[in-house]
């Protein structure tokens, strides 16, 4: 009897302390998001709803015999399949949630960064939204304004825990910029005679205007040697920003009499924040531009992707008049 009752006592523990609880998944392993705020009726709630545990009964049980109910902690929690009460238990106490890994993609407009931040986040896109409207506080924190402040974020891989608040993605996005921006980037830039904000702007316009890596460094020297004689920059990408339409082919004249300060037809110099978040690529090319006289140019008119440069208006115009006739055999009209 004595064995017997033994026996049962160390499988009584064993079933409610070791024995695998997490329910499989073909899918692999599940996770277990915590609200930052939330208590143990909603943790509860949320591992019988998503049917996570074999047996709920025994963890509920167990969680409240260790006072999990007073120490929830937020986060996304990786569930692996098998793992017992004891150790998930162990887990959640010691707050040892899972990363987010995730892709921020480039971005043009700020509503467009806080729903990528929002999709991947717990990060709250409100909160985020006035912040990134809070000229006091962007400049204390980041040296930077509410127009300027989209230079922070380079497009790329980021990870982050799911819990991240709003203003600790900001800072985590502060560090990604920082570790970028080395002495020689800095060193680079100084050389050029331009800030960091203003080496983000023309390459998020160097970005826009082509795709061609081996373009960029050219473009970007072409942009360069505008700024140096005081010409405008007369960049078809940043009138689009400016009406909000990145999908036409051909810019027309009536576009270029939008009023804007993004307008580079009308306005001398940089437009005063970036058009999209460039990336390391297109920075790399501003700050390392080809060295050349060109002043002008246009997209090929075999619709490669590439540009054809010139130092003259005389050869552009030439360059100009193939490419539109392309777009015309097209039927391109906008």
């Amino acid at each position: 009897m004595l064995l017997l009752t033994g026996g049962a006592a160390l499988y009584g523990a064993w079933r409610v302390l070791w024995q695998p609880n997490v329910a499989e998944s073909p899918y692999g392993a599940a996770y277990l998001y915590i609200r930052t705020g939330a208590g143990w009726p909603a943790v509860r709630d949320s591992l019988r709803r998503q049917d996570l545990l074999r047996d709920p009964g025994t963890f509920e049980w167990l969680a409240t015999q260790r006072d999990y109910p007073a120490h929830v902690r937020p986060g996304r929690y990786r569930l692996e399949p098998g793992l017992g009460n004891a150790a998930l238990l162990d887990m959640l106490l010691a707050g040892r949630q899972d990363t987010v890994a995730f892709t921020l993609d480039a971005f043009k407009y700020k509503p467009q960064l806080t729903r990528q931040i929002s999709r991947q986040l717990e990060a709250d896109s409100l909160d985020l939204r006035r912040l990134l409207q809070d000229n006091a506080y962007l400049r204390r924190r980041y040296q930077l304004d509410t127009t300027t402040i989209l230079t922070l974020f380079l497009p790329g891989p980021y990870r982050a825990f799911w819990n991240t608040s709003a203003r600790t993605f900001l800072d985590s996005a502060a560090a990604t910029h920082r570790r970028f921006w080395t002495a020689q980037r800095r060193q680079r830039a100084d050389s050029l005679q331009l800030t960091v904000p203003e080496v983000h702007v023309l390459a998020s316009i160097v970005q826009r205007e082509t795709a061609k890596k081996e373009d960029k460094p050219v473009i970007a020297g072409v942009y360069l040697n505008r700024l140096r004689r005081g010409m405008r920059l007369q960049a078809d990408p940043t009138l689009l920003w400016a009406i909000g339409n990145f999908g036409v082919k051909r810019v027309l004249n009536r576009d270029k009499l939008v009023d804007s300060p993004y307008n580079t037809y009308r306005h001398k110099g940089l437009p005063p924040g970036p058009i999209t978040s460039a990336n390391r690529q297109s920075l790399d090319a501003v700050l390392r531009p080809a060295a050349h006289r060109y002043l002008f140019f246009c997209a090929r008119a075999d619709l490669s992707g590439f540009s054809d440069f010139a130092e003259t208006y005389a050869e552009h115009r030439q360059n100009a008049r193939r490419y539109q006739h392309a777009l015309d055999s097209l039927g391109v009209k906008r």
